[in-house]
């Protein structure tokens, strides 16, 4: 699990996250929402310690980040996978190369038992076909595909995700969700995706923090986003048409539920008008 208490970060005196708090368990799909430029991913770059925060605390399990010392963020590191916006992959490396990339670097298994792991996170994401090929050779999802396996290649306790799905068609984007979903629930991950995708947020999403203007102004579970009473909330919401669509079939059920109650009222008591 993963809690963040009041954080803070400014840039050249300019306050960006204002005393943000938040929880993160461990095996479901959380996820930061908020429209572009409200901070979601200086947040992420905060939590996994790209970005130094001004104040607050980001704890692991109860040990706080911003405390710890060079060994200790080295040895958390390890612990973590991280799935970049643009999948960031190496173009002079084959995909299983990028994929066996961290196990290089970071374990001490030997050659043949690095190989055997990226093929394993190759064929979870089912793209073990390609191993041989380079990122040029193959489709942007297959790419994300790929940084998904070189994400998890380490057996990360924390997945840290910045908008997965940009630049994806909807078919594509439903794919890596799916992917996504499934390995953090097989894996009992702690997850934090980075999203303006209401579609994925529909999809796979569990719990949710939604940030406007650098503030922390609504969290809980997905099912209780129609809920909410914050302007700024419903605004971002319901500016995605699945919302709407959404909104318009609860409407007309609710209609529906009135016109049979009515319907029966009168059935039972029919002089009364």
């Amino acid at each position: 699990m993963i809690e963040v208490k009041n954080l803070s970060k400014e840039f050249e005196g300019n306050l960006v996250l204002n005393d943000i708090s938040a929880t993160f368990r461990n095996g479901i799909v959380n996820m930061i929402i908020g429209k572009s430029g409200s901070g979601k991913t200086v947040f992420l770059k905060c939590m996994v310690g790209l970005i130094r925060a001004t104040s607050g605390e980001i704890l692991y399990e109860g040990h706080n980040l911003l405390t710890m010392k060079r060994k200790e963020i080295k040895l958390l590191r390890r612990e973590m996978g991280m799935l970049f916006q643009g999948s960031a992959l190496f173009d002079s490396k084959t995909v299983l190369e990028n994929v066996m990339f961290p196990l290089d670097m970071f374990s001490r298994l030997s050659k043949k038992e690095r190989r055997k792991r990226a093929e394993f996170c190759l064929e979870r994401v089912n793209l073990l076909q390609a191993a041989h090929l380079y990122p040029s050779e193959i489709s942007g999802g297959m790419m994300k595909r790929a940084a998904i396996a070189r994400a998890i290649a380490l057996n990360p306790k924390y997945l840290f995700c910045d908008e997965p799905n940009s630049g994806l068609d909807p078919q594509t984007s439903q794919l890596i969700d799916g992917l996504l979903a499934g390995i953090i629930k097989d894996f009992g991950i702690t997850s934090v995706i980075v999203t303006h995708d209401m579609n994925s947020v529909m999809n796979i999403g569990e719990h949710i923090v939604f940030l406007n203007e650098g503030i922390k102004e609504w969290e809980g579970p997905k099912e209780k986003l129609n809920d909410s009473d914050n302007e700024a909330l419903k605004k971002f919401v319901f500016a995605s048409d699945v919302f709407k669509k959404n909104k318009e079939a609860e409407g007309q059920i609710e209609q529906v539920k009135e016109e049979e109650l009515i319907f029966k009222m009168r059935r039972e008591n029919p002089k009364k008008k």
